[in-house]
């Protein structure tokens, strides 16, 4: 079996053992999975585990969500061709990649300089021109960051945090859609927030899992009073 063909069966494999029976139906998103070289987006190190059912590490400290993880939050917050995306942890860029392919336009966020820098030579590799990976605390002086360019259809996590920040969602447009990866470990939530008006937001929290946390986003306090 040659190269190529050991990577494509991989790729088969990815899709229908692992994105499959997690729910990820949707066929546009199965397409992308198929058609963006997820190996291109990984670490050389890292490369024969492209595939495989778990995080990778990019940097320390660092990693890339499994590629289910990954599949689902894409498929999750049901894009449209002119929705503007943000996404904050650009990571290795892969997410992104799939983002773009499927709405008008990502801007995407990552604190960690060489990262940004990785992710930006990936996207332009892949041929997708309509990703503009800032570097930056996401976080920082409530999404300052990210106001510039709100308000958003979309907005992605690309990592766990503990709660949602309210800030975060006076980014979003009404009708628009957040999912993150919230709480702690042992057991998180994906929690897909939709905002039905200026002041009314919906929230679901469709299924379980554990990602690795978000630099510099705030705890909750643990006081009550």
């Amino acid at each position: 079996m040659t190269t190529a063909m050991s990577l494509e069966q991989a790729r088969f494999n990815m899709i229908e053992q692992q994105v499959r029976p997690w729910e990820v139906l949707d066929a546009r998103v199965l397409e992308l999975l198929g058609r963006v070289r997820r190996e291109d987006f990984v670490p050389e190190a890292q490369r024969a585990l492209a595939f495989a059912d778990l995080e990778l590490p990019l940097t320390p400290g660092t990693t890339m969500l499994a590629p289910r993880v990954q599949a689902r939050l894409v498929q999750d917050l049901a894009l449209q061709p002119t929705d503007k995306v943000l996404e904050i942890g650009t990571g290795s860029g892969y997410t992104a990649a799939l983002l773009a392919s499927l709405a008008q336009r990502v801007v995407s966020i990552e604190i960690d300089p060489e990262l940004a820098q990785r992710a930006r030579g990936n996207l332009q590799r892949a041929g997708l021109g309509n990703v503009d990976v800032r570097t930056g605390d996401a976080a920082a002086n409530d999404f300052a960051l990210c106001r510039t360019d709100s308000p958003f259809n979309a907005i992605v996590l690309g990592g766990s945090v503990a709660e949602v920040p309210s800030a975060l969602l006076g980014l979003l447009a009404p009708g628009g859609r957040l999912i993150a990866i919230a709480g702690d470990e042992p057991m998180m939530r994906a929690t897909l927030i939709t905002r039905s008006s200026e002041t009314d937001f919906h929230t679901a929290q469709p299924w379980d899992t554990v990602a690795a946390r978000l630099r510099n986003f705030p705890a909750p306090s643990r006081f009550r009073f």
